[in-house]
């Protein structure tokens, strides 16, 4: 699909963007597992890996892909200011490492998956300080509501 946490028309939603869901309750969950809209608003999802093999979480976490996506956050923080950075759990927090905080905002917590949700992604309230922040700064919020 592209997107972190997408999947195609007609194919289960995964539990992490089912926990995604649950904390904006605001809505009701979309038929299709995708959030174009967000990108259009200038969120980036980007997954720690790439790539996955169906049905198996984290299968190609040791194929190469964290060299990528660690150059990718740190690119992003050396040529802009003001980003609002969610690192879901250990892999994001892991290539977060190169964000500088003096620019930007990082907030962490667990990732949304089913096994670690209630460590910490319940509640952690990032797309509500996510708005204040941006707020704070001048920008626009992100409308976080999914169609």
């Amino acid at each position: 699909m592209g997107l972190s946490f997408s999947v195609p028309p007609g194919v289960n939603t995964p539990s992490s963007l089912r926990n995604i869901y649950n904390r904006k309750l605001t809505f009701l969950p979309p038929a299709a597992a995708s959030a174009p809209q967000w990108c259009r608003q200038g969120v980036l999802l980007l997954n720690a890996s790439l790539t996955v093999r169906a049905g198996e979480a984290n299968s190609h976490s040791k194929a190469g892909w964290a060299p990528l996506t660690a150059a990718a956050v740190a690119a992003l923080s050396q040529r802009r200011s003001g980003i609002v950075f969610l690192l879901w759990g250990k892999f994001a927090q892991d290539r977060g490492q190169g964000v500088d905080t003096s620019r930007h905002h990082v907030l962490k917590s667990p990732h949304p998956s089913g096994l670690s949700a209630s460590r910490g992604f319940f509640g952690c309230r990032h797309f509500s300080q996510t708005n204040e922040l941006l707020r704070r700064s001048g920008l626009p919020p992100i409308d976080w509501q999914i169609e």
